[in-house]
C-alpha cells in the first residue's frame, strides 16, 4: 500500500509536524510518543482484552464527553473490567495530556483501557493480576479536506458483523480482527474502505464507521441492532428530527444502496464522509451532495454550541 493509498481513508488527517514530539498518557505518566510503552504481558496487547473511545476536542472543550465516557464504563461494565479512575479522573486524564501538549482544538485523543499485565501468558481473565492499563494518544489531527470533495470509496465484503451472542458490534473493544479483516478484503479489491452487511443481508456499516444513505429527500440507516452506537450516529438522526428531516433506522438492501443519491459514513473522527462509489457503482453524482452538505453544516453548529 503507498502513502498516497493511506491517506485516502476515513481517517486520513493534513499533515501536522507537532504529531512528531507528542506526549503520551500511560497510567498516570505523561511521557514523550518514543517512551511510551506497554508490557508484552499487557492483556490488550496479547488477546485484545479491553474497551476504547475517540474523543475529539474543539475550543478546548471536549466534544460529547459525556456521552463518550458513558459508553466506556458501560462497556467496561459488559466485560467486567475495573477502569481504576472514576469519571472525573478520566478526564483530569484528558485535559492533563492536552495540557502538556499544548493543545487546545482540532485534536483526536484515543483512550484505551486494557485488563492489564498477566502474570502468565494465557486466556483466563483472572491471570490479569496488575492493572488495568490506561493510555491515551492524542494527536493534532485536522480531517482532509481533499477527502470531502472526493468522498471514499466501498467495497462490500463477504465478512458481516456478527450476532450480540458472538462479539456484540456494539461493544468498542480492542478486538477489532473482525473489522481489520473486512478492511483488508475491501482494500486488495480496490476500494479504501469495507461495507458490512448484517447476518441477514441488509446493509450495516462499514468496518470503522457508521454508514447512511439518502433517497428523494430521505435519510437512512440501518436498524442499529448489529452496529456501533455511535455517538455521531446519533446526533446525525437527532439533527435530522430537529430539522424536519425525514430519517429512518431501517433495515435497506445493497440494490436501493447502489440506486441511492447520497451516501455518507459518520464518525468521532471525519464527523460525515461523503462516499463517492460503491462496489464500482457512482453513488449520486460521485461528489458530496446536497443532502450531505446540509447535515454537515448543521453538525458544524452543533459542534460549535456545543464547545463554545
Amino acid at each position: 500500500m503507498t502513502q498516497q493509498d493511506v491517506h485516502h481513508s476515513t481517517h486520513a488527517a493534513e499533515i501536522d509536524a507537532r504529531n512528531d514530539s507528542l506526549k503520551i498518557y500511560v497510567n498516570g505518566d505523561i511521557v514523550p510518543r518514543e517512551k511510551a510503552v506497554v508490557s508484552v504481558y499487557d492483556s490488550g496487547f496479547m488477546l485484545g482484552d479491553g474497551i476504547w473511545e475517540g474523543i475529539r476536542l474543539y475550543n478546548g472543550r471536549w466534544a460529547f464527553v459525556d456521552e463518550h465516557l458513558d459508553r466506556l464504563f458501560g462497556a467496561a461494565k459488559a466485560i467486567d473490567l475495573d477502569l481504576g479512575l472514576d469519571r472525573a479522573g478520566l478526564l483530569q486524564a484528558l485535559d492533563d495530556t492536552a495540557r502538556a501538549n499544548g493543545m487546545t482544538g482540532n485534536v483526536h485523543a484515543r483512550l484505551m483501557v486494557t485488563r492489564g499485565i498477566k502474570v502468565k501468558p494465557f486466556q483466563d481473565p483472572r491471570l490479569s493480576q496488575s492493572g488495568p492499563t490506561i493510555v491515551i494518544i492524542m494527536e493534532h489531527s485536522t480531517p482532509s479536506s481533499a477527502l470531502v470533495e472526493t468522498g471514499i470509496r466501498l467495497h462490500t465484503v463477504p465478512v458481516v458483523r456478527g450476532l450480540p451472542m458472538s462479539q456484540d458490534p456494539k461493544l468498542n473493544s480492542h478486538s477489532k480482527l473482525n473489522c481489520i479483516l473486512a478492511g483488508i478484503h475491501a482494500q486488495k479489491a480496490g476500494a479504501d474502505e469495507a461495507l458490512m452487511l448484517d447476518p441477514h443481508g441488509f446493509v450495516n456499516t462499514t468496518n470503522g464507521c457508521n454508514f447512511f444513505i439518502v433517497r428523494e429527500g430521505e435519510v437512512w440507516t440501518s436498524t442499529g441492532d448489529y452496529c456501533m452506537n455511535g455517538i455521531t450516529r446519533k446526533k446525525v438522526i437527532q439533527l435530522c428530527r430537529d430539522e424536519g428531516i425525514p430519517v429512518f433506522e431501517k433495515n435497506f438492501s445493497l440494490t436501493q444502496t447502489y440506486d441511492a443519491d447520497e451516501a455518507f459514513i459518520t464518525g468521532t473522527f471525519g464527523a460525515q464522509t461523503p462516499v463517492s462509489d460503491i462496489d464500482g457503482r457512482s453513488i449520486g453524482s460521485g461528489r458530496i451532495g446536497p443532502m450531505t452538505q446540509k447535515i454537515r453544516t448543521l453538525y458544524q453548529d452543533l459542534i460549535t454550541r456545543h464547545t463554545a
